[in-house]
């Protein structure tokens, strides 16, 4: 192609307004003929070629039409320790290029049922946190709107806390599967308010979650003190979504650096505006070092259920995931997954990185598990390439995306 008709390609996808950055709808003779969006054969086009969206599907300026879309956050001034999430959006885009469209050991079949397309990323403030939130809300009050479904490539764990805001405007409170190191419920980090440690404590606040289907998977490391998931076990309050949170940390900070919002605060927000569920919220893969020995304590006194990545080194977690479905119910859900869950071995590319993780294979029974959750929307947050230079973080975080893909209700299965 010409130097000339190269620059004139780059240019139409470039938008100067909209809340989209990035996206123009595209379309080619052979996916007009299709009902639905379908990722290209590597046989039909080679994997180098072709633009770098998500498993190189169309691409729009908004969610018309769609039933489910992959959008990015590059957002990386909420982070507590190494920088670089702003990186993580388009790093697992291009290692999306392996993907295929169907699931193999499930049968799942979603380009089958739903119209799925990259609606580009979320244009932030670089410069301003508080700012970046507001962009992010916005343009997922816009996203929800009709219902389109938003799979989130991140990006800091900061950017949960403003989708649970827009995700409660439409559904209510929702519950929460909050898959991660970390709890994130700090209520400040360096006197912060908003991070990527504070997104559930805020949540909360909000009445964002429905605490009684929150469950925290993966959550270990050293702590502050012994009640460090304490809090996160207190919220018992009934109303916004469910969430399942999986992560290193529990990300439920109250502030950091003496910032409401960070990404080690999304989730103690998110508790504070009422946004999730809190009986409907699990934290899974919780782990590291801690400041206390009541680190936990504040997820656990939400009435969050906490499973440390200690609970289940070794083990299968379809069982647990068995008893998620039944705590979560018939109830909007949200699904937040940080890939620091995952041990280090398998995504060392992170910034708050734990050992003792979870392997892929209990990342995939995660959100395997989570079929026939009314999922409301997802996230793969906190991929920072530049500590990963094979591109395996990406590569994972991509794969685990499209199994989200793959449980989001109306997926078609062809077997299974």
């Amino acid at each position: 192609m010409a130097v000339a008709a190269v620059r004139a390609v780059a240019t139409t996808l470039r938008r100067s307004s909209g809340f989209l950055e990035g996206s123009r709808s595209l379309s080619t003779s052979s996916a007009s003929q299709q009902k639905f969006n379908v990722p290209p054969s590597g046989n039909d086009l080679p994997r180098p070629g072709g633009i770098a969206s998500m498993m190189r599907l169309p691409v729009q300026n908004d969610t018309q039409g769609l039933d489910a879309c992959f959008v990015g956050i590059p957002l990386d001034i909420g982070t507590s320790n190494r920088s670089g999430t702003r990186f993580g959006p388009r790093q697992i885009r291009t290692e999306s290029v392996m993907l295929r469209p169907y699931n193999n050991w499930t049968g799942a079949a979603p380009y089958d049922s739903l119209q799925v397309a990259d609606i580009g990323d979320v244009f932030l403030n670089m410069y301003d946190l508080k700012d970046a939130v507001k962009n992010i809300r916005d343009a997922y009050t816009k996203i929800v709107a009709n219902g389109c479904k938003p799979l989130t490539l991140g990006g800091d764990h900061t950017l949960t806390y403003p989708i649970l805001q827009a995700i409660k405007a439409k559904y209510g409170p929702v519950g929460l599967v909050h898959v991660d190191a970390h709890a994130d419920t700090n209520d400040k980090q360096l006197g912060e308010k908003i991070s990527h440690g504070t997104p559930f404590r805020r949540a909360v606040e909000e009445g964002l979650l429905d605490c009684q289907r929150v469950i925290q998977i993966g959550l270990r490391g050293t702590g502050y003190s012994d009640d460090d998931y304490g809090w996160s076990r207190q919220q018992d309050k009934h109303g916004p979504v469910g969430l399942v949170h999986v992560d290193a940390h529990a990300d439920t900070h109250d502030q950091m650096g003496n910032e409401k919002v960070a990404h080690g605060t999304p989730f103690y927000r998110a508790v504070d505006e009422g946004l999730l569920d809190c009986n409907r919220v699990i934290q899974i893969g919780l782990r590291g070092t801690g400041y206390t020995d009541y680190d936990y304590d504040w997820s656990r006194s939400q009435g969050f259920r906490v499973v440390q990545a200690e609970e289940v080194w070794y083990k299968s977690l379809a069982p647990l995931m068995e008893e998620v479905r039944a705590q979560m119910g018939d109830g909007p859900v949200y699904l937040s997954f940080d890939i620091d869950a995952l041990d280090p071995a398998y995504a060392p590319g992170t910034g708050t990185p734990e050992i003792g993780g979870l392997t892929s294979h209990q990342g995939l029974e995660i959100i395997r598990g989570c079929r026939g959750l009314n999922l409301v929307g997802g996230d793969l947050v906190e991929v920072s390439p530049a500590y990963d230079p094979s591109g395996n973080t990406a590569l994972t975080a991509a794969n685990l995306l499209f199994e989200m893909l793959c449980v989001l209700p109306g997926v078609q299965y062809r077997r299974g």
